[in-house]
């Protein structure tokens, strides 16, 4: 009994004298109210906001770390919806397909992982690797590698010949038949053993690939690829499981079909109608829209060689209608979550985003919202991210210049905590 006490009266004094870090702010950018407030103190303990007080309060003791921000303005760590963690898109992504191991995955995930977190984004959600993004969120959760907190989809689910089908455009001998442990399915028993793998495997969540896809091996991008009971079955059963489900989307009717059959999220969402858009209000689903992609592709699209001659033609006619679609579904009142696609174009070039959306309609501080504490909620971690708030966790960045004023700053974050931990400064 007197060791128990011992061991509780260390513990105690280890709290009591345990170094905290007091951020004195010039501008704070309070995601709940909507509001940029100024000459704020956020105080942090361990990993988590202890308070955020008026003014800038003086350090306890010596022991404890004052951070200058007052030049700066500081918000939550964002979040971004829709990156590929794994890779970057580049002239040899579809041969790297048949040379790189899995090894070559993983160490390239790591740059990738560190380029992501300083550009200020504490969190993503991974929507679709070969499972190696299971293992990096592992090893980013236990300390051993620098990135951003992960949620991942691991593997995306496809259809045969579908957008997330892996054997698209590889010779015959190579194609085989893949089935639900390789994330292809055609009926509604493949959808829910499809969805069960994923939890096995140890992904957080689950995307399907409601239509073709711009950067697949295959002629149409926007067909749709699921029938609306499979759909539904893939839904249901990762809600058993407590999974959100986000469906790749550009065509209109694949993405009726995912918003009747139970998605949370719509991706891209290129050639979305207006009964769409009514629909996705009446469900409650959020849209990604992903406009930095779009515009990236159209760019690379124009490169001789940079993609294989069957996706020139869909890159060249999809991408420049994200924005516009973004615009449309804004006004009109749908959901929307901040997501950018990176992967696709450079990772680290998240913030472009930020500046493609209110240029399109939407004002500065809206989109940063849509960045954290909306993307908090979908997440499932609202009362943990998206907020400087008391008893969130610590991720905590900051811009040289009031984004409300410039959104363009969003680009160049020059100060991100992750977690209680200073990362850049």
């Amino acid at each position: 009994m007197k060791k128990f006490f011992f061991f509780v009266a260390v513990l105690v004094s280890f709290s009591m004298t345990a170094q905290d870090s007091y951020l004195h702010c010039g501008k704070i950018i309070d995601t709940k109210s909507g509001k940029v407030l100024t000459n704020k103190t956020i105080i942090i303990s361990g990993n988590t906001i202890l308070a955020v007080n008026d003014g800038f309060t003086p350090a306890k003791s010596n022991a404890d770390t004052v951070i200058d921000l007052k030049n700066k303005t500081v918000m939550p760590g964002l979040i971004d919806m829709h990156v590929h963690i794994e890779s970057e898109n580049n002239p040899r992504t579809y041969i790297n397909r048949f040379t790189n191991n899995e090894a070559d995955v993983a160490f390239g995930s790591l740059k990738y992982a560190k380029v992501t977190l300083m550009a200020g984004f504490t969190t993503v959600r991974d929507l679709g690797g070969s499972g190696v993004n299971i293992s990096l969120r592992n090893a980013i959760a236990r300390g051993e590698v620098v990135g951003p907190r992960i949620f991942t989809v691991g593997k995306a689910i496809g259809t045969t010949g579908g957008h997330a089908d892996p054997t698209n455009g590889v010779r015959n001998d190579l194609k085989g038949d893949p089935g639900p442990k390789e994330g292809v399915i055609n009926s509604t028993d493949d959808a829910k053993k499809a969805v069960r793998q994923r939890y096995k495997d140890g992904a957080d969540m689950i995307k399907i690939t409601a239509t073709g896809g711009v950067l697949s091996v295959a002629k149409n991008g926007q067909n749709p690829q699921f029938t609306l009971e499979e759909i539904k079955a893939i839904c249901e059963t990762a809600k058993d499981y407590d999974m959100i489900i986000a469906a790749h989307a550009h065509g209109d009717e694949g993405m009726q079909r995912a918003v009747r059959g139970g998605v949370t999220t719509i991706e891209h969402g290129t050639l979305m109608s207006d009964e769409t858009m009514n629909l996705m209000k009446e469900y409650g689903t959020y849209y990604v829209p992903t406009i930095t992609a779009g515009k990236e592709v159209v760019e690379k699209a124009k490169i001789k060689g940079y993609f294989p001659d069957i996706i020139v033609p869909k890159a060249l006619e999809i991408g420049p209608k994200i924005q516009g679609t973004f615009a449309k579904a804004y006004k009109k009142g749908v959901k929307i979550a901040f997501g950018t696609d990176a992967g696709v174009f450079e990772h680290g070039k998240n913030g472009k985003e930020f500046g493609y959306m209110v240029e399109a309609g939407m004002p500065a501080m809206e989109a940063i919202q849509s960045a954290t504490i909306t993307n908090a909620k979908v997440l499932g971690m609202e009362t943990k991210l998206g907020q400087l708030s008391e008893g969130f966790v610590a991720d905590i960045v900051a811009t040289d210049e009031d984004p409300t004023q410039n959104i363009n700053t969003m680009e160049n974050v020059t100060f991100v905590m992750k977690e209680g931990k200073i990362y850049k400064k």
